[in-house]
């Protein structure tokens, strides 16, 4: 388990290692948290969850901080508010640093000095939420970055890899399938409890949409046919003059992106990305198909590859039957943002390796953008 918590921690490190000191505090949009911020909120949360309350004798290491980098945890007490988190100059970077190593060390001697078993529990979740927050880091890092005249390179984890062209229809037939996290692995409790659900027969693609057939939509103006998107698709398409997805831009007649690893062509093979649930309707109206449910996904994600983008379901974050919130503060992490939400499942090239099941059920807004999101196409 300390193996475990200290490549965790290293990891969200790397993933900054080719910053510099300016990156760390910009917020470009309300979506997007500080790379600093982010560093320090998950390391705020094994403070706040093991070492104060288990620790005999630890020392805080900032009375502020408790404050500053509260997520949403209203049960814990006042917060800086998330509009605020990149007006602020201090703490500085170096100071966030030393709150981090602040940490580790005093994790490592609990660690060496208490049964795994009694906490492992929330140890695990304290990584599993760290795992989440690096996926975050990517993606806010990207928009971040983006921002800029000449959008730097400072990551490579395969975003432009070409797939293979050729496409198939799943067939799953109709039945009572059971839905829902099974087993004793690390589990969130959105993903539980399991019940049965009733599916008609139904197909699915076995590989996601690309950017060539993203672009065919583009071409033959889908983006100006009011009659594939949904009406408040339509007022937010013409609002925020949307008319390709996030990143993409039109150069010399040449459609670029830009990706972590810098600005390029777009690769035709390559899976369709930073796509609203909205553009993943619309396309999928245009095709003639549809998006699956979240429990279809579930159902067939065994008899296809997936991992590469988050996928877009038509279903609305909702709880399962017999749902209940935990007590205290961790009953916050979930479920109070049932409501509002769209369901995405698998992960991404974003997602850390073993942080994926195809149970996990990842949830965002229509509007959203900035993650590492695509399309299946059910019927």
């Amino acid at each position: 388990m300390l193996e475990f918590y200290q490549k965790v921690r290293k990891h969200s490190e790397f993933l900054c290692s080719n910053l510099i000191i300016e990156d760390y505090g910009v917020q470009p949009s309300l979506e997007v948290s500080p790379p600093k911020w982010h560093l320090a909120h998950t390391t705020w949360f094994f403070e706040t969850f093991i070492l104060k309350p288990y620790f005999r004798g630890y020392q805080e290491f900032h009375p502020d901080f408790a404050y500053l980098f509260n997520s949403y945890y209203q049960s814990l007490g006042d917060r800086n508010p998330r509009t605020n988190r990149a007006i602020l100059s201090r703490p500085s970077v170096e100071e966030v640093y030393q709150y981090r190593k602040h940490i580790d060390l005093n994790m490592v001697q609990f660690l060496n000095r208490v049964s795994e078993k009694d906490l492992e529990e929330l140890l695990i979740l304290g990584l599993n939420h760290e795992q989440q927050h690096q996926e975050l880091l990517i993606t806010d890092i990207k928009s971040i970055l983006s921002l800029n005249l000449n959008p730097p390179a400072v990551l490579e984890i395969g975003e432009n890899k070409s797939f293979p062209s050729n496409q198939n229809w799943i067939s799953i037939p109709s039945g009572i399938y059971s839905i829902g996290h099974q087993g004793k692995n690390f589990h969130w409790d959105n993903e539980l409890g399991v019940h049965q659900q009733y599916l008609e027969k139904f197909e699915i693609q076995d590989r996601l949409v690309n950017n060539a057939e993203f672009l065919e939509f583009i071409e033959d103006g889908g983006y100006q046919d009011f009659n594939y998107w949904h009406d408040e698709a339509w007022t937010w398409l013409k609002e925020n003059q949307i008319e390709y997805p996030l990143y993409w831009y039109k150069k010399e007649g040449h459609w670029m992106h830009y990706a972590l690893h810098g600005l390029e062509k777009i690769n035709p093979m390559s899976p369709v990305t930073h796509i609203s649930y909205y553009e993943a309707y619309a396309f999928a109206m245009w095709k003639g198909f549809r998006l699956p449910t979240e429990f279809e996904w579930e159902i067939a994600s065994n008899h296809f590859n997936w991992g590469e983008r988050w996928e877009w379901t038509q279903s609305a974050y909702l709880p399962y039957p017999g749902f209940t919130k935990a007590p205290g503060a961790l009953g916050e992490y979930n479920g109070k943002f049932m409501v509002n939400q769209m369901v995405l499942r698998g992960s991404s090239i974003a997602t850390p390796a073993g942080h994926s099941r195809k149970t996990y059920r990842n949830f965002f807004p229509a509007s959203t953008r900035w993650q590492f999101s695509g399309i299946r196409l059910a019927q």
